[in-house]
C-alpha cells in the first residue's frame, strides 16, 4: 500500500509550503482554482479523460457521467480533476477517426505523465476510442479504470426494432432497390438512433467495450449497460470510488494487461460474434503492454471458441437484449464451460481474479446468450486468410456472409479508388455478375489514407433490383463492425505500398476458401514478377502537418496500425519532480 508520500501528486505539491518554489507555485494555482490544501493534499488526484463534444451523439451524456465519477472519487477520499481530450466521432470524422486513434493515444499517455496524476478514469465508448484510451493509460503506467459509454436504446421503425449501422446499410440496398423512398428514409433518420450511447449492435464499439471489460480494465457488467440506464450512474460512481482504491493499491495497467489477459480479450471477442476492427485495435493495445499478440493467435483461439450472442448484425438481437439478457458477465460464465477458454486467475481492476467477477452469474434469456451446447457456431466467427494475396493475412467475418460465398472464384472487377469505385460501380458495360469478386485497392492504413471503412463495397444497383444481396469483395480497408456480408479485409501489405493487391488485374480468377484460410489470384507467379517490374509507386498523400507524421510512421494491419515510435520499448522519462 502507498502512502501520501509516495503519490506522483506529492512531487508536485509536496508536503509543507517551504518544500520548494515549484511546489509553492504549484500549491498557490490550486488556491487560485478555488481548492483548499485539505481538499486535496495527501490525497490521491484522480484525472478523468473525457471524450465528451456537442458533435459525438455517443459521448453526448459524458459530461453528465463524469460528475458521477467525481462524486465516486470524492466518497473514496480521493481528489478529481476533469480534462477534455480529443473525441474521435464515428459518425463525423473524415476521412476516418482510425487516423486519429495514435493521436488520441499519444495526447493520453502525455497528459498522464505531465500532469500530477495519481490515477486515472478514462470515459469512451466509440468504436476508436476505447483502443486509444486503453493504449495511452498502458503507455503512461499509472493506475487506470475505464468508464464505457453504453450502448444506446434500440431503435424503432414501424413497429419493428432497429440497429443502427446494420439496419442502415440493410434499408439503404432496399432503396438503392427501388423498395423504399423518401417517406421512409425520413422515418427511419429519425428513428435508427435514438438516445445517447454507441452503436447497440455488436459493432465495433461495444465489441470494444467488451474486450476492455474482458481484459479487466472496467468493473464487472460496466460494458453491457444501456448508456441511459440508471445503472450506468452507479457504475460511473462505483468506477470514482474503485480508482481511488487502485492508487493506494498500486495497481496499475501493466498489471492487468498480460498475455493471459488478452487472450481472453480474443475469446470474449469471437464469442461476441464481434467486429474485425477488434483484430487491429487488440494487437495495437498488447503491443503498448509489452505482449506481443498476432493474427495467428487469433485464428487458433477462434478454431476452440464457440459463437455464443445471438447479436446483430451476424444474430438476431441488440445489446439492449443482452444486457437484460445477462450482460457479458454472464456471457463470459459460459464461456467458461470451454475447456481452456479463459484464464479465471489472472487480476483485473476489482483487486480479485477474473474468475470471481464472472462466477454463478446467470443466464436469463437463452436465445440472446447461448451455451456451448446450443452455440450458433461450433467455432468463433472470424477467419484469417493467407496465400499469394495477403502473404502478412486478411481477416473475414464468415459468420456474417452468405454460405455459397465462403468457398468461391470468380473475375475479379478491379477499382484503383473508392471514388472510382462509387463512380462506376453502376456501369453494366463492367459485366458485374453475382459470381464477381469486386476489389479495391489503396484504402489501406497509408492509401485511404487511415484505413477507412471502405470494405463493405457497394453492390451494383440492378443486382440489388434482382435480390443480390452479398458477394466476394476484397479490401486493403475495414469495414464497420455494424456491417456483414462476404468481405474480405485487412489485406496485408496494403497495395499502396506495393503489395499484391496492386498487382490485380480485372478479369484475374481469386479463390476465397474459408476453411482452408486461403486468398489467392489465380495467376502463373511469373506474370505477377512482371506486373511488379512494372508497377509504379504513388505519391504520397499528404506532405506536411500530422498526415505526413501519420504516413511516416504507421504500421500495416497485421501490426496493429500504431505508430512505430509508441509501439517500440524505450524510456519515456517521468517528469523533472523539482
Amino acid at each position: 500500500m502507498k502512502r501520501p508520500e509516495d503519490l506522483r501528486s506529492f512531487r508536485w505539491f509536496g508536503a509543507e509550503r517551504t518544500s520548494g518554489l515549484r511546489s509553492f507555485s504549484h500549491r498557490s494555482r490550486m488556491r487560485q482554482l478555488g481548492v483548499e490544501p485539505e481538499e486535496h493534499l495527501g490525497k490521491p488526484l484522480i484525472v478523468i479523460l473525457n471524450t465528451w463534444s456537442d458533435i459525438n451523439p455517443c459521448h453526448m451524456h459524458l459530461r453528465q457521467r463524469a460528475e458521477q465519477v467525481k462524486r465516486g472519487v470524492l466518497e473514496a477520499g480521493g481528489f478529481p480533476v476533469e480534462m477534455p481530450v480529443a473525441t474521435l466521432s464515428e459518425t463525423f470524422q473524415k476521412p476516418t477517426p482510425m487516423m486519429y486513434r495514435n493521436l488520441l493515444s499519444m495526447e493520453t499517455e502525455e497528459l498522464l505523465r505531465s500532469y500530477p496524476a495519481d490515477g486515472a478514469v478514462l470515459m469512451g465508448g466509440c468504436d476508436k476510442t476505447t483502443p486509444a484510451l486503453l493504449m495511452g493509460a498502458a503507455s503512461a503506467g499509472i493506475p487506470a479504470i475505464y468508464v464505457t459509454a453504453g450502448p444506446m436504446l434500440h431503435g424503432s421503425f414501424r413497429g419493428r426494432p432497429l440497429g443502427s449501422g446494420t439496419d442502415m446499410w440493410k434499408f439503404w440496398d432496399d432503396a438503392r432497390a427501388g423498395l423504399i423512398g423518401d417517406c421512409e428514409l425520413a422515418e427511419l433518420e429519425c428513428g435508427i438512433a435514438r438516445s445517447p450511447g454507441h452503436c447497440m449492435t455488436m459493432g465495433t464499439a461495444s465489441t470494444m467495450t467488451s474486450a476492455a471489460e474482458a481484459l479487466g480494465m472496467t468493473l464487472p457488467g460496466m460494458a453491457s449497460v444501456p448508456a441511459v440506464d440508471s445503472a450506468h450512474y452507479r457504475m460511473a460512481a462505483a468506477s470514482g470510488r474503485r480508482i481511488v482504491g487502485m492508487v493506494w493499491e498500486d495497481l496499475t495497467p501493466g498489471k492487468i494487461l498480460t498475455r493471459e489477459a488478452f487472450e481472453d480479450a480474443v475469446a470474449t471477442v469471437l464469442a461476441l460474434g464481434g467486429s474485425t476492427n477488434a483484430l487491429i485495435h487488440l494487437i495495437a493495445m498488447a503491443g503498448r503492454a509489452g505482449v506481443d499478440l498476432t493474427l495467428d493467435d487469433f485464428d487458433a483461439i477462434s478454431r476452440r471458441v464457440p459463437w455464443l450472442a445471438n447479436i446483430r448484425p451476424s444474430g438476431k438481437y441488440l445489446m439492449e437484449d443482452f444486457y437484460y439478457a445477462g450482460g457479458l458477465p454472464a456471457l463470459l460464465g459460459q464461456l467458461t464451460q470451454v475447456p481452456g477458454a479463459l484464464h479465471p486467475d489472472r487480476m483485473t481492476v476489482t483487486g480479485r481474479p477474473f474468475g470471481e467477477n464472472i462466477s454463478g452469474v446467470p443466464v436469463h434469456d437463452d436465445d440472446v446468450i447461448r451455451t456451448p451446447d446450443t452455440a450458433l457456431a461450433a467455432e468463433g466467427g472470424v477467419a484469417v486468410l493467407r496465400g499469394n494475396l495477403a502473404p502478412d493475412g486478411a481477416v473475414i467475418k464468415h459468420i456474417a456472409a452468405e454460405p455459397r460465398l465462403v468457398k468461391h472464384t470468380g473475375p475479379a472487377v478491379v477499382f484503383d479508388s473508392y471514388s472510382e469505385l462509387q463512380e462506376r460501380i453502376n456501369d453494366p458495360a463492367l459485366g458485374i455478375g453475382p459470381d464477381s469478386v469486386l476489389v479495391l485497392r489503396n484504402a489501406g492504413p497509408k492509401g485511404g489514407p487511415g484505413m477507412p471503412e471502405y470494405g463493405m463495397l457497394p453492390i451494383p444497383d440492378y443486382l440489388l433490383a434482382r435480390g443480390v444481396r452479398d458477394m466476394v469483395r476484397i479490401s486493403d480497408a475495414r469495414m464497420s463492425g455494424t456491417s456483414y456480408g462476404a468481405c474480405v479485409l485487412h489485406v496485408a501489405p496494403e497495395s499502396f505500398i506495393g503489395g499484391p493487391l496492386a498487382l490485380v488485374q480485372t478479369g484475374d480468377p481469386i479463390t476465397l476458401d474459408v476453411s482452408a484460410r486461403l486468398l489467392s489470384v489465380d495467376v502463373p507467379e511469373r506474370v505477377l514478377v512482371q506486373r511488379r517490374e512494372q508497377w509504379q509507386p504513388p505519391e504520397p498523400k499528404f506532405e506536411r502537418g500530422y498526415g505526413a507524421l501519420y504516413t511516416e510512421h504507421i504500421t500495416q494491419a497485421n501490426e496493429g496500425c500504431d505508430f512505430g515510435f509508441l509501439a517500440r520499448r524505450g524510456r519515456n522519462p517521468e517528469p523533472d519532480p523539482k
